[in-house]
């Protein structure tokens, strides 16, 4: 039987740098529902919902006909956010789709699915190869390395690995979860370690508490919306694929 598989998109309103951008216009249409949108196009999604503890929220996700869980307010990651809303749910495979991400490409979701479904880890995620170099670098560029069966060895901040002999390969993480059910409904009871504490990096939970976290390839481009800065820099995307396409 075909695993069930339940796309969650976490959304709150407050933001201490873009309050609202969840429902931020970006022609036409709230960043939310681009996403939502996106999603709905994927191959490996059965069912998807918006998970937020704001009725403001709420309302614009179901006039634009999404199913909408609401959660509880004092949740301190959007992973927990996500996991009460799946703790509801029939499902026995659980993504993480960020809702501040509107050119979201529904082939990585697919891809991310994919590669639990192919594999035996609790968890999976992506990673795109670094093309500009100063993203090593960059602390808020965050990269792995995995074994050679694609397992993840390590997230951080720092340039990894570091390039004695010259010839290095950089990728960096892109932030989409993938997650067996029982996994996630787990996971905020993890004993947080001391990596997860000093890198900020709450994917390194698993790994240091011995999970393993699949990583898969991809091309596509996270670009985020965290400041109004942000939303003018994919409106401008939005308008030149628009250019492209006329």
């Amino acid at each position: 039987m075909p695993a069930k598989v339940l796309g969650v998109i976490p959304a709150r309103y407050q933001s201490s740098r873009f309050p609202g951008k969840a429902l931020a216009p970006l022609h036409g249409k709230p960043i939310l529902q681009h996403v939502f949108e996106r999603a709905r196009r994927t191959k490996t999604l059965g069912r998807i919902l918006i998970a937020t503890d704001d009725e403001r929220i709420a309302t614009v996700a179901r006039d634009f006909g999404a199913l909408v869980k609401i959660t509880r307010a004092d949740h301190p990651s959007g992973t927990d956010r996500v996991a009460e809303a799946a703790a509801a749910e029939d499902a026995d495979v659980v993504v993480n789709i960020q809702g501040d991400e509107p050119v979201i490409d529904p082939a990585a979701i697919d891809t991310a699915v994919q590669a639990l479904l192919d594999g035996d880890a609790p968890m999976s995620t992506l990673c795109k190869r670094i093309e500009h170099f100063d993203e090593i670098t960059n602390p808020n560029v965050v990269k792995v390395v995995t074994n050679l069966r694609g397992i993840a060895i390590c997230f951080s901040r720092c340039p990894i690995p570091y390039d004695r002999a010259g010839g290095a390969v950089y990728y960096k993480h892109i932030g989409l979860y993938v997650y067996r059910r029982d996994f996630l409904l787990g996971y905020s009871r993890l004993p947080v370690g001391p990596l997860e504490k000093v890198e900020c990096l709450e994917q390194m939970r698993a790994l240091e508490n011995g999970f393993s976290i699949r990583v898969a390839e991809t091309d596509y481009e996270s670009l985020g919306v965290d400041t109004p800065e942000d939303l003018e820099r994919v409106s401008a995307l939005f308008e030149l694929q628009h250019q492209v396409l006329k």
